[in-house]
This record gives C-alpha cells, structure tokens and sequence, in this order.
C-alpha cells in the first residue's frame, strides 16, 4: 500500500504561492478565504452555476454584509470523513502515483485569486527521506448519493459546478490536469480526467474580476430565486419596527400573481393524487409504459403516503 494520503508533502506549483496547510473553521482559514478575493469554491457562484451558493449571497459575503450561516449536514459530513478513504483508492489504483494534502493557495501574481484543492498529486518518493519539489496534476475527492450529472467512469463528464472548481484550481496553481475520484451510492468508485483548458480559465477570470469590481462599486446583484439569496435577504435586518412600507404595484401585483399560482398548484397536486390514488386501489405502485410513477406506504391497513418516484428511482 501507499504512503497515508493524510501526511503532509512539501513541494512547488508552478504558478502559485503555499499560503499554509489552514484548519478548515479557523480564524488562519476564514482570513484567507475572506475578503476581495474569489476562491474555487466560490467561482461556480460568480457564474451562476452553483447549486449551493447565489451570486446574491457571495456578493453580499465578499462585501462583508450579513450572510447565512453554514449549516452541516449529513452530506457535508459524510463526504469530510470519507476523504481520506476515497483517496486512498485513487492511490491504490495508481502505483507509483502519491496524492498529499495541497493545502491553501494564490496565483503568484493574482493574489486575489486562491484555491484548497483536496490533493495534488506528484511521483512516489523511492524513499521516506526524498521530498518531491514538482506537483504533477490535482486530485479532487467527490461522494454523490446517486451520481446525477456525473458521466461513465473514465470520462472528462463532471457536474459543470465541479468543473469550474477545478479549472480555477489549476489555473491558480498552473497545472493542467485535475484527477477525480467519487464514490457514489457508497460503493460505486468512478474516475473521471478534466484537463486544463485556457479559455475556459480566461472566461472565468474575467467574470471573477468583473464580479470583484461590482462588489468595489457597491453594484449589487439582482434578487433571483435562490432560497440562498432568500435567506441572505432575511438576515440583512435585526428587530422589527410597527410601521408601513409602500411596495411598488408592479411588485404587489406579482406577489399576488404567485401566490395565486401556489394556490392553484396545490389544488392541481391534491387532485392528481388523488385520481392516481384512486386508480391504484390497493396496488403498491403506479407506473406507466414501464416507468414508476408511484408509490404507496400503508399503515393499519389504510393508505398512509402515496409518494412519487425520484427520476433514478423510476428507471429502476
């Protein structure tokens, strides 16, 4: 077996700068990730294209405004403590190959520019006392619980949130291939490759400091419907004052307009369940030209959920 991908590697990256091996949480790491600067994390965000973050909320973060507490979950949490062991495979799978530690970095010359990549990867040593001075390619450690936008194993097809992370990584670090290793389901190990590509880089570079610029000149973003930027919107406020606020009437007349819609849904939702409800009878699934469409739980002998399949579910 390997060198313990845990242990701590000195070496170089071509264009970027160690700013330290920082503890996740700590004052060290929330400083260099704070501020006017952009992180692979974040860029996914700057873009548009991140499932967690709005542009809303990372403009009102990087502006030093109130933003929503991270909140762990047990995705976040399973994914932190299988790390090691995903990338223990990657290493196992390639001999002569060894994936360290990468620590927190920034592009030698944009210092604003920084990265945590979880590896990097660089030739085994021929012995515990050579030190490595040359990263080859990063490695990043993924889990999914069903593996939804990833590609056949082996593939360049990652979520595109993902390939953003990687090509600002290797960007700032000046490296031109970044390794994957996932793990999906909790058994199922897929590799993916995603090489370097300087448009790309540029694309996003650009987007990063014009997104820089409009946080300098106070441009904020356009409220979207993000449940993130929904609840960045609620904590840029404390206590409550007994007075009015006069909303445009365009605004009222869209406010109205949507609830309506939800109205009109949940009266749609609650008929259509119970038509598919009805047809079952005491049938467990409903399905149609051999997809799943539904399901039934029961308790005391009476219908207690009638639930839709997930769309991996129905192709079961």
């Amino acid at each position: 077996m390997s060198t313990s991908s845990t242990e701590h590697h000195p070496y170089a990256a071509p264009d970027g700068i160690l700013i330290g091996h920082l503890t996740p949480g700590t004052a060290a790491w929330e400083e260099a990730r704070t501020g006017l600067t952009i992180t692979a994390t974040e860029i996914a965000a700057v873009v548009g294209l991140s499932p967690w973050m709005s542009r809303f909320t990372l403009w009102h973060k990087k502006a030093g405004l109130p933003t929503p507490p991270f909140e762990m979950n047990p995705a976040v949490e399973w994914g932190n403590r299988l790390e090691d062991a995903v990338a223990q495979k990657w290493e196992d799978e390639h001999p002569g190959q060894l994936a360290a530690p990468a620590g927190t970095w920034r592009h030698r010359e944009r210092e604003w520019q920084r990265a945590t990549p979880d590896r990097l990867i660089y030739p085994q040593p021929a012995n515990e006392f050579e030190i490595p001075d040359k990263a080859d390619a990063l490695l990043e450690v993924k889990t999914s619980p069903f593996g939804d936008e990833w590609g056949p194993s082996g593939s360049d097809e990652v979520p595109v949130h993902y390939r953003c992370q990687v090509m600002w990584q290797m960007d700032t670090l000046g490296l031109r291939r970044t390794y994957f290793a996932v793990l999906i389901s909790g058994h199922d190990y897929r590799e993916y490759v995603v090489e370097y590509d300087a448009d790309d880089a540029r694309i996003l570079r650009g987007a990063a400091e014009r997104f820089l610029d409009d946080v300098r000149r106070g441009n904020r973003p356009p409220i979207d419907g993000a449940t993130d930027t929904y609840r960045t919107i609620r904590a840029q406020v404390d206590g409550l004052e007994d007075r009015d606020v006069e909303i445009p009437a365009e605004l009222a007349a869209r406010w109205d307009a949507a609830y309506a819609d939800v109205a009109r849904a949940s009266a749609d939702l609650t008929q259509v369940r119970g038509e598919v409800l009805d047809y079952m009878g005491n049938a467990k699934r409903a399905v149609c030209q051999g997809r799943r469409i539904a399901y039934r739980t029961v308790r005391d002998g009476a219908t207690y959920s009638l639930n839709p399949y997930t769309s991996k579910d129905a192709a079961a």
